[in-house]
């Protein structure tokens, strides 16, 4: 069997720190990080950390296992270098206003966090699904969409008003509506809708149509709360795994709070929609854990945080066994020949012919 195929650490330069002067100068046009790719060549994106969460650099091509239903494959493909990234950035408007508002203020720390070879859309979400802006690698056009964004409001805080002088039933004499005799009407809380599996869906969609040697992030920024979508998780998760998408996630407002913690364990929150899908999408697509944050200096170091890991991730690449063109679910499991080490890499993966 041929080598690995490696491209030294270092080799390109850091993406993260854009030095003046003709020798620092990143083109975003040059081809620096495409790669073409057989269709049946299998690439994996891991983010190796140790336990205090920390990235670790310096693995090689040894220090890695991939199984494929279980069955270690040949490593054809090693490298650390960073990849252009298409990132489509969902912020959840049906959160808290007051969270909604601390987001507001960091709109230019969220732009910042991309480089220029970057591209980037922009879509918001609350009972529905808005795409604000196309892909774009201009940050001035990022900007002015996030800077008009700031006139929007969140959803008011505290439990509906259902009784009372300020409730939504008319004039009361005892507990009795006025001008009837029956029993006083029963009024229940609207049903608010929270549609994170369409909104995750419709960026995974548009992603699929970028080019294939970018890196496919969608960027959530939300509370976390999931309900009334017509998409089921199961369903974007098919998607997602079919065009090697990762979902990252800043979770804010009540997801944030360390007891929160213990209730996103359920599968259901009574009124509130499920909790537990984000961090189901990070885990499964190998986009790592949920960043959890309550401060505004918090949420933007996460921004920049989550955009580094996404881009300077180890790529593994294998060519996987033909079995008879099938089609069927192939689960995929990364190890590390190293302790007390956590390896965050995608479930699985279906074979679909790939074009390049």
């Amino acid at each position: 069997m041929p080598p690995v195929e490696t491209i030294p650490a270092g080799s390109m330069p850091d993406v993260n720190s854009q030095r003046s002067g003709p020798t620092n100068q990143i083109n975003p046009k040059e081809d620096l990080y495409k790669i073409y790719t057989p269709v049946n060549f299998v690439l994996i994106p891991v983010m190796v950390k140790d336990k205090q969460g920390r990235r670790v650099d310096g693995l090689l091509p040894q220090d890695f296992t991939v199984l494929e239903n279980g069955k270690p494959q040949t490593l054809k493909y090693f490298t650390s270098d960073p990849f252009q990234l298409s990132v489509a950035v969902l912020i959840d408007l049906g959160m808290a206003d007051v969270s909604v508002q601390k987001v507001n203020q960091t709109y230019s720390a969220l732009v910042g966090a991309f480089s220029p070879y970057d591209e980037v859309a922009l879509y918001t979400y609350s009972s529905t699904v808005s795409q604000l802006t196309d892909f774009t690698g201009k940050p001035e056009k990022l900007n002015a969409t996030l800077e008009s964004m700031k006139l929007v409001r969140g959803h008011n805080n505290g439990p509906p008003v259902l009784g009372g002088p300020l409730g939504p039933q008319g004039p009361m004499v005892n507990g009795i509506p006025v001008g009837s005799s029956g029993p006083p009407p029963v009024y229940t809380p609207p049903k608010e809708a929270h549609v994170l599996n369409d909104a995750i869906l419709r960026a995974a969609l548009d992603l699929s149509k970028r080019d294939r040697t970018r890196r496919k992030v969608i960027f959530v920024i939300s509370d976390g709360r999931e309900r009334g979508s017509r998409a089921s998780y199961s369903d974007v998760l098919h998607v997602l795994e079919l065009q090697d998408i990762q979902v990252k996630a800043v979770v804010l407002d009540m997801g944030a709070l360390p007891v929160y913690k213990q209730v996103e364990k359920l599968p259901h929150i009574f009124r509130q929609g499920y909790s537990d899908v984000l961090p189901k999408y990070t885990n499964a697509t190998g986009g790592g854990d949920v960043f959890t944050e309550l401060s505004r200096n918090s949420i933007e170091q996460a921004y920049a945080q989550i955009t580094s890991e996404a881009r300077n991730q180890y790529t593994l690449g294998y060519n996987p066994k033909a079995i008879g063109g099938s089609s069927a679910y192939r689960s995929i499991e990364v190890l590390v020949h190293r302790k007390s080490l956590d390896v965050y890499s995608k479930n699985g993966y279906y074979p679909i012919p790939s074009i390049h």
